[in-house]
């Protein structure tokens, strides 16, 4: 009996219903045959909701468990075969199937009860006792594995914790030793169990760098995807005292303790998700409680006085990451109210404090633009009109309880303050510019005497330039201010942020040649004054990080982006800019990036249309005679050749909040404009370009992933992928790939994606189930049928390449469905590419299954035209495929073959045969030799 397939119950005395409980089961069966095994868990699980009997009951539960096994849903699996169980305490199927499920999730020791039971019932089954077999050894080796270790634990914390042996080479070893153990599950159970934490505890007592570094490292394996053990590390340590390490002032071991919380709330947030109670099934009482906790003492430490600025940060990037929704489509946002309630005026407090001079709170060059991004988050993350309004009182009330009442700190802080909402979520910072007395403070303090009150004036002048709403009130007022303050200014960091103000308002008509806001030539002034700055490496990057923000604007301006290619000192100190510790800059660059490779989305407008807004006498959008694509071209090369490539490699690098999706957007934009050109996909990939795009793929805005898997593609078409996506990242590449085939996406990237998966396909049988289990086969089918002939050709091509994996061949196989007859149409096709596709899948299928060679004449009356005229191309290629699937044909039977002989096939395999010696005349001579074996034809007198 063969314990993998799925079981035929027997039918009790079956009213109406027992025949609707089988014929859902059958069709489940097929479904799972053909590899559908959702649809198959979708007919069982109706079925089980027709009254079925108890042993049907059984078998459709254990059908189920085999399905979640393909699906790899190891619990489910567990669960329904433990249903099967209970209906039936002898079902040997079931007991084997849970006992995979138990393998899988690591708890060996019931599996092999399991099995224990199967090799009872059958034992002479030699799939049982080779499972048990195996499984034996596994647990005898997790045994001797754990034995071994014991003493080893021991013997680093000893070391470890001995204050003889401070500094030695022997310590720094047992620190090693412990990281690598832990980052086994069971070598980091066995740290657990060996009372691990309380004497990692010790080790972080100690204060020593190298020694906290270790345990931080040792607990981060202890945690890793194990709530139960996770739980039970912070009720030892403390959820206070594990915050408070990312406060130290060592930035490597904030680091670490940032590393380790980021594990811990993965963790914490995974047992909610799926009801996971770790792998030895402790139990958690309440993990969500767990997880505010943190999160509350995490704000708490944005506002605490001794706290490092670089823990700061650190405590931002983990709310950034943990608190907002992941997805719109979780109706839950209760974390996000709960933030805003109990910590929204502890960030503003971060983002209205300045680096220099340090005040209470001490922050970074950075600690600002991320309170803005996580203000942004929180208030994207809200759902109504409600709480939205909410935000905008608790926003308002905290910049009043400054503005009024402090004198002029006070009113400084509520201006940087509406600074730092400006840059995040700008609907509150519009709001709170037009709170009394704001908007005319700002403008009054730009004329202040003092640096640092102009600072903060000019900076809340230039975010509120960039929004709509109040352009055009500072165009009527402030322009002059901000031209008087760049003319007249003494100190550079006041003229280059005036500066920028002016590039803002400078740029307010986009790419629209007929909008220009400033005279002829001012921009192209502007803009050189801010390359001399960014050119002057005797500036702080703080400062210079404004003339980028200029040019991120002015480029918009064709004139400026041709002078701006051509300068390539500015170009080096952009590039080297973006690899510095201001990360501030990133969306600047980026920006500037897309406006020079013209990357952003644009649509030629309707002739029609413009000359109906003509006649109208409306405004037609005008577009520069300098971004016509030949000289889009021209800048992308000189880009290349400045080293653009390996900057933006460097940017997608960057674990900081900065890099956020829509930064992540224009990189994916810039990287597409990059590969646009066959010739330049070489430089792309040279310089780290194709790496680079994964992550830019895999995580972002839908159009920013959409962007870079599109570039992903084209690389993937024209250069070995191999070479281009190293070691394990050719097999990131295929979901992105896959993604291209969705109906959302355009003609284009569905063409280039079936090349590139092609291409892949073709590559080893890893990377072709790595396609199937991306479910990409369903999709390649669908374009196979598609109206444009280039994508049908692409996607007949992808299945022929994936026709050489068994599931594929097994869904040809399959009874009820017509892919082998749309081969065999297509290849008769007059589209000689799409023919050649079709001819090669038939030929490998017929060679894989030769149970598909007697369907062919089956599927279609012109099957034998169609092989003829094969045999007849002119293509040699078309003549090779044909003469191998007639072949095939006839080695699978004699009936086949007796059907060729009878026809116009002989006489035409009888004249290729006498060709020139090449694949397609050995092919007919295999021919005709057959034909003589079977009798159907006799040599001739010399034995040809």
């Amino acid at each position: 009996m063969s314990v993998r397939g799925l079981e035929t119950p027997n039918p009790g005395p079956s009213p109406r219903q027992a025949s609707s409980v089988e014929q859902l089961r059958k069709e489940g069966n097929e479904l799972f045959k053909c590899g559908d095994y959702e649809g198959a868990l979708v007919a069982y699980t109706q079925a089980l909701g027709l009254g079925a009997t108890v042993q049907d009951q059984a078998v459709l539960h254990r059908n189920r468990a085999a399905c979640h096994l393909k699906l790899e849903d190891y619990k489910k699996a567990e669960t329904e075969a433990t249903k099967a169980i209970e209906k039936d305490g002898g079902d040997v199927k079931a007991l084997y199937r849970r006992s995979q499920a138990l393998e899988k999730l690591g708890r060996l020791d019931q599996a092999v009860l399991d099995l224990q039971r199967c090799v009872s019932l059958e034992p002479k089954n030699e799939v049982f006792q080779e499972a048990l077999w195996s499984i034996g050894g596994q647990i005898q080796e997790k045994v001797r594995y754990m034995s071994s270790t014991d003493a080893k634990v021991e013997q680093m914390f000893k070391i470890l914790l001995d204050p003889e042996e401070k500094g030695t080479e022997k310590k720094q070893k047992a620190s090693q030793n412990l990281v690598v153990l832990a980052r086994e599950d069971a070598g980091a159970e066995k740290i657990f169990r060996s009372n691990g934490v309380q004497l990692l505890q010790r080790l972080l007592d100690t204060g020593e760098t190298d020694l906290m570094l270790a345990a931080l490292r040792t607990l981060v394996g202890i945690c890793s995807e194990h709530q139960s053990r996770t739980v039970a590390t912070l009720s030892v340590l403390g959820t206070r005292r594990v915050v408070s390490i990312l406060g130290v002032e060592n930035q490597a071991v904030s680091l670490a303790a940032c590393h380790l919380l980021q594990v811990i709330f993965d963790a914490l947030k995974e047992g909610i998700k799926k009801g996971f109670r770790g792998k030895e099934g402790a139990i958690i009482v309440d993990p969500a409680r767990e997880l505010k906790v943190l999160i509350s003492n995490l704000l708490e430490l944005l506002t605490e006085v001794g706290v490092s600025s670089q823990g700061r940060d650190n405590a931002l990037t983990l709310l950034i990451k943990e608190v907002p929704r992941k997805s719109f489509k979780d109706p839950n946002n209760s974390l996000t109210l709960w933030v805003i309630d109990q910590g929204l005026k502890k960030i503003l407090e971060v983002g209205g404090s300045v680096q220099d001079p340090p005040g209470e709170l001490t922050v970074t060059a950075n600690s600002r633009m991320s309170a803005s991004i996580l203000l942004s988050k929180l208030f994207d993350d809200l759902k109504c009109d409600a709480e939205r309004e909410n935000f905008h009182r608790l926003c308002e009330s905290y910049i009043k309880s400054w503005f009024e009442g402090h004198g002029l700190a006070g009113k400084l802080r509520a201006i940087r303050t509406v600074s730092c909402l400006l840059q995040g979520p700008c609907d509150a910072g519009n709001r709170a510019l037009e709170l009394s007395g704001v908007m005319e403070s700002v403008i009054a303090l730009c004329a202040s005497e003092q640096e640092e009150e102009q600072l903060v004036a000019v900076e809340a002048l230039i975010h509120a330039a960039g929004k709509a709403k109040r352009a055009s009130f500072i165009t009527a007022n402030g322009v002059s201010l901000l031209k008087d303050l760049y003319r007249r200014g003494e100190k550079d960091s006041i003229r280059i942020r005036a500066l920028v103000g002016l590039c803002k308002l400078g740029s307010a008509g986009g790419t629209d040649f007929s909008m220009k806001q400033f005279a002829e030539g001012s921009t192209l002034k502007l803009a050189k004054q801010c390359r001399k700055w960014l050119c002057n490496d005797q500036i702080d990057a703080g400062t210079r990080r404004w003339a980028v923000e200029g040019l991120a604007y002015l480029t918009f301006d064709a004139d400026v982006k041709e002078e701006f290619v051509e300068d390539k000192p500015a170009l080096k100190a952009l590039f080297q800019l973006s690899r510095s510790e201001e990360r501030a800059v990133l969306f600047a660059v980026a920006s500037a990036l897309v406006n020079c490779t013209n990357s952003y989305d644009y649509e030629e407008p309707d002739p029609k249309m413009v000359e109906l807004a003509k006649y109208a006498k409306q405004h037609v959008p005008e577009q520069h005679p300098k971004d016509k694509p030949s000289f889009v071209r021209a800048r992308v090369k000189k880009l290349l050749a400045a080293g653009v490539v390996s900057a933006m490699t460097c940017m997608v690098r960057t674990e900081n909040p900065v890099l956020t999706n829509s930064c992540r957007e224009l990189l994916s934009r810039v990287f597409l404009a990059l590969v646009d050109d066959v010739e330049d996909r070489g430089t792309v990939v040279a310089q780290g370009g194709g790496k680079s795009l994964i992550p830019l793929a895999l995580e972002g805005t839908d159009v920013g992933q959409t962007k870079a898997a599109q570039a992903l593609a084209k690389l993937t078409i024209t250069s070995n992928p191999e070479m281009t996506f190293p070691g394990e990242r050719i097999y990131e590449v295929v979901r992105p790939l896959v993604s291209l085939l969705h109906l959302n996406c355009s003609g284009l990237q569905n063409f280039e994606a079936l090349m590139a998966l092609t291409n892949l396909a073709g590559i080893s049988e890893r990377l072709r189930q790595k396609i199937l289990k991306e479910k990409a086969v369903p999709m390649i089918e669908g374009y196979m049928f598609e109206e444009h002939e280039m994508i049908r050709r692409a996607a007949t091509e992808c299945m022929c390449n994936l026709a050489m994996s068994k599931e594929v061949q097994d869904l040809f196989e399959a009874q009820g469905n017509d892919r082998l007859k749309l081969l065999v149409l297509y290849s008769g096709e007059e589209d000689e590419l799409l023919r050649r596709a079709a001819a090669g899948g038939l030929a490998m299928l017929t060679s894989m299954r030769p149970s598909l060679c007697s369907r062919i004449p089956q599927v279609t009356t012109h099957w034998l035209e169609i092989l003829q005229a094969l045999l007849l191309s002119p293509n040699q290629e078309l003549q090779h495929r044909g003469t191998v699937v007639v072949l095939n044909m006839m080695e699978a039977s004699r009936e086949n073959a007796s059907t060729l002989m009878e026809s116009e096939v002989l006489e035409i395999l009888s004249v290729l045969a006498k060709g020139d010696e090449s694949p397609v005349t050995r092919a007919a001579v295999a021919c005709l030799g057959k034909a003589v074996e079977y009798g159907l034809i006799q040599p001739s007198q010399d034995g040809e």
